[in-house]
Order: C-alpha cells, then sequence, then structure tokens
C-alpha cells in the first residue's frame, strides 16, 4: 500500500485521504482530486503495487452525487485547510 499510495501521489495532482485495512488482508486507498489526476493516479498505484502483489480491481467515483458527497466527505473539513498534500 505504501508503494501504491507513494506513485499516486507522485503521478498526479491529488489528495491522498487515507487508506483502511478490509478483510482478507486486502487494503484500500481514498483519494481526491479532478477526474483526470485520478484516472492517473490509480493507474500508477496500479502498476507500482503490481510489482509487490495482487490487485483484486479499481475504481474512480467521477464527480460523486451531492448526496453521496455529504454523507462521505472524506477528505472535506469545513474551515480547515486540507489535512493531506502531495508534494
Amino acid at each position: 500500500m505504501v508503494e501504491a499510495s507513494d506513485a499516486m501521489v507522485k503521478a498526479a495532482k491529488v489528495d491522498l485521504v487515507g487508506f483502511e485495512k478490509i478483510f482478507g488482508g486486502h487494503e484500500t486507498a481514498t483519494m481526491r482530486g479532478d477526474v483526470a489526476a485520478c484516472r492517473a493516479a490509480v493507474e500508477a498505484g496500479s502498476r507500482a503495487a503490481e510489482k509487490v502483489g495482487e490487485i483484486v480491481s479499481t475504481h474512480v467515483i467521477p464527480r460523486p452525487r451531492v448526496s453521496v458527497d455529504a454523507a462521505l466527505p472524506m477528505g472535506r473539513r469545513k474551515g480547515r485547510h486540507r489535512r493531506w498534500r502531495s508534494i
């Protein structure tokens, strides 16, 4: 996950919001950015992760509906600056 996340933030202007371990040793990363940047970041992260393990799936949700974004405000905090920044 570290290698894939590193490749994602270096490949495109995206913010890594976080990652979590899910069932069966699988992990997922969440990022924010414009659609093209997220697609490029996912592609770069997939290539990096394939070198060290197996990719089960990837998915980009372009422009989520306002109701989804309100229910799952990943990486968005009112009145604060972004916590994660790509360098």
